[in-house]
């Protein structure tokens, strides 16, 4: 069988939709969505991209009667890359062609939705993001043609299966920089993927008086967990401080840290404020006391390239669905000689070598940590995606990305009343603010009925709302299928809510 099974771990070649004039029996015919060559020696790696500023809107944008220039006060600067980090490797397969925005649209089919009578304006990446063509048919494929249960039976499907499903970890694998495929696990999401570590890992090595180290710009999964294992072991969490732009103080951190600190996990993305925190120096920092690092990277790996050997972590993690991916699928980056120490945490099929009513002999990781049947289908559309992302870009992704942020700050900053929360000169493609005299839902409620969807409310991130006096803001995140134009319309609609023009609402 292993001489005769076809490996279908790569995704059937899916086109979005069909130009006029072109037809899949003359895939030749199709106009290419990235037409013009990219410069390939721009720098690129962990944080962001370093590039100059560039606040061009798309070339298919006709910019009317607003200006398009910003003022140099509104920059927001990006990472540099620091000495030593690896050039970007041939194989990672990105593309070699520039960014085109509207290709890249008619890639997602839901952008052709109409909300309200409008047409749909996606502002709400930090929660989900939307789904490419080549993601969703890859899922049907995956049940139209390879759907079985892995690791486990002799026939076709299940050998069909089993590639599709190692070939994801292997792709997660080159996304993250990760050493060995062994080193990622399949989980539901970041939030399971924290509970995961903690534990595991934590129960087997967090004793009483022991402490942990968060940041004050934390989601509530990497809070409560933590704050969860402290109670049952009787260890200490300890907070490190942010400033009024929403950075954090680094020399407030590293005097938390001492020789009773064993863990810290800290965002790599603030999901509330957009803040990119200076990860690489926090765990140089943390394993110079000895402590281990876990790193949220669900709001980065959609915006950066994310290089996890260059940043040094023990654990990585991320959620597929803030990055093209389905929902339902997560990873869990760990270093091979962590994983190897860490026991597992769920019991079940899968995860075992031998079972008798004595004792069990478990797999070694990944396997250890996977216990029954996992989101394999779901698994396989995060490798489509990450296909996309290879196939777009990141560095593209970024370049654009941080385009959109510097171009809506300047837009947003002119009205009346609008205050933006977390001004941090490292930001990725998040906005949070609040307008006076508006709560956060009337915004939210308004931007909806003009077919805008920004998200209002705490973002599952109240101590760091409340650290600037708040209990909630608007949020509009951007991602690459996300235009000027697309704020332009934000920006107006803003306006006219600020100047009255805004029927229905007190």
């Amino acid at each position: 069988m292993e001489d005769a099974r076809p490996l279908f771990s790569t995704p059937p070649s899916i086109p979005g939709p069909v130009p006029a004039g072109a037809s899949k029996d003359h895939p030749a015919n199709y106009s290419n969505p990235f037409a013009a060559p990219l410069d390939r020696d721009a720098p690129q790696l962990f944080g962001t991209v370093t590039h100059e500023p560039d606040y061009r809107a798309p070339a298919s944008y006709d910019p009317q009667s607003q200006p398009r220039q910003l003022d140099s006060a509104n920059v927001v600067p990006v990472l540099t890359p620091g000495a030593g980090q690896p050039e970007l490797s041939e194989d990672l397969g990105l593309s070699s062609y520039s960014f085109d925005v509207e290709a890249i649209r008619r890639d997602f089919p839901i952008l052709r939705e109409q909300v309200n009578g409008r047409p749909l304006i996606w502002l709400d990446n930090a929660a989900t993001t939307q789904k490419p063509q080549s993601v969703i048919d890859r899922l049907s494929y995956y049940y139209e043609h390879e759907n079985s249960n892995v690791h486990r039976a002799a026939h076709e499907l299940a050998a069909r299966a089993t590639d599709a499903y190692e070939s994801a970890r292997e792709k997660t694998r080159r996304f993250l920089n990760a050493g060995a495929p062994r080193e990622i696990v399949f989980v539901r999401g970041a939030t399971e993927a924290i509970n995961l570590v903690a534990q595991s890992w934590g129960r087997q090595n967090i004793q009483k008086d022991d402490e942990i180290v968060i940041t004050w710009m934390e989601h509530h999964a990497n809070i409560v967990p933590w704050q969860m294992l402290c109670a049952d072991k009787g260890a200490r969490l300890r907070v490190a401080p942010v400033d009024d732009s929403g950075q954090i103080l680094l020399d407030e951190y590293e005097k938390l840290l001492g020789p009773k600190t064993r863990l810290v996990s800290i965002a790599h993305v603030s999901n509330a404020l957009g803040t990119i925190l200076p990860v690489k120096a926090m765990v140089e920092a943390a394993h110079r006391h000895g402590a281990r690092v876990l790193v949220d990277g669900a709001q980065a790996v959609s915006h950066m390239r994310v290089d996890v050997q260059s940043i040094g972590c023990d654990f990585y993690v991320f959620s597929g669905h803030k990055v093209f991916a389905p929902t339902g699928i997560g990873v869990v980056y760990g270093k091979s000689e962590v994983l190897d120490n860490m026991p597992p945490w769920q019991g079940g099929g899968n995860m075992i070598q031998d079972v008798t009513f004595e004792k069990t002999l478990y797999q070694p990781p990944p396997q250890r940590f996977e216990a029954g049947t996992g989101s394999i289908a779901d698994a396989v559309g995060l490798g489509a995606a990450i296909d996309y992302l290879d196939r777009v870009g990141i560095h593209n992704v970024s370049r654009h990305e941080h385009m959109l942020l510097t171009y809506a700050t300047a837009a947003l900053q002119k009205i009346p009343g609008l205050r933006i929360i977390g001004t941090a000169k490292e930001k990725a493609a998040v906005i949070s603010f609040v307008m006076d005299g508006f709560r956060t839902e009337e915004i939210g409620d308004y931007l909806n009925r003009k077919g805008i969807a920004v998200r209002g409310g705490h973002h599952c991130a109240q101590p760091i709302l409340r650290r600037f006096g708040l209990e909630s803001t608007v949020r509009a995140t951007f991602a690459l299928y996300n235009t000027c134009e697309e704020v332009d319309a934000l920006v107006a609609a803003l306006w006219d809510l600020r100047q009255g023009r805004n029927p229905g609402l007190a």
